[in-house]
């Protein structure tokens, strides 16, 4: 599906790599058209992730404290540094700011939840094949454990 790399990206990459696995859209210019035409759905995520971002930080900073659960560190999750790259043209740069910015958002968004989710229900999910279970389900009690919950939480009947 995709081109394999020219003799100038095979120098810039280890042996084993025989794909160019990053940066893909610099080797289709041909589907520009499909760029442009996707750009506005990518571009028109900006206000509901901002939007998002603001509603978690109010309940982060609000119930946190509340339960006593650490505040997570932003820092840690949302790194902007690509647009200080002198070889990235200006549409790089800020493209490589958002997407900084957005995946590194969902990060600590993910780890936000993950920590409210063990404060108020640190019970694992029944398996199913598929289904891709959060590394902080690992410290939580086994799916209709009834026995070890009561033990713990000395369910009163």
């Amino acid at each position: 599906m995709f081109p394999k790399p020219n003799e100038t990206q095979k120098n810039c990459f280890s042996e084993s790599i025989n794909e160019v696995t990053f940066m893909k859209f610099k080797l289709h210019s041909e589907n520009r058209l499909r760029h442009w035409i996707a750009g506005p759905f990518i571009w028109g995520m900006v206000i509901p992730i901002a939007v998002t971002d603001l509603f978690l930080e109010i309940y982060h900073h609000v119930c946190f404290p509340l339960y006593d659960i650490p505040l997570v560190k932003r820092r840690d999750y949302i790194k902007i540094d690509r647009q200080k790259l002198e070889y990235l043209n200006l549409f790089e740069k800020v493209a490589c700011s958002f997407c900084g910015y957005a995946n590194g958002f969902f990060a600590y968004a993910v780890r936000i939840a993950g920590d409210s989710e063990k404060y108020w229900c640190s019970i694992k999910h029944a398996k199913k094949k598929g289904f891709h279970e959060p590394e902080h389900h690992k410290e939580f009690l086994e799916y209709g454990d009834k026995e070890t919950f009561n033990k713990l939480f000395k369910v009163k009947k």
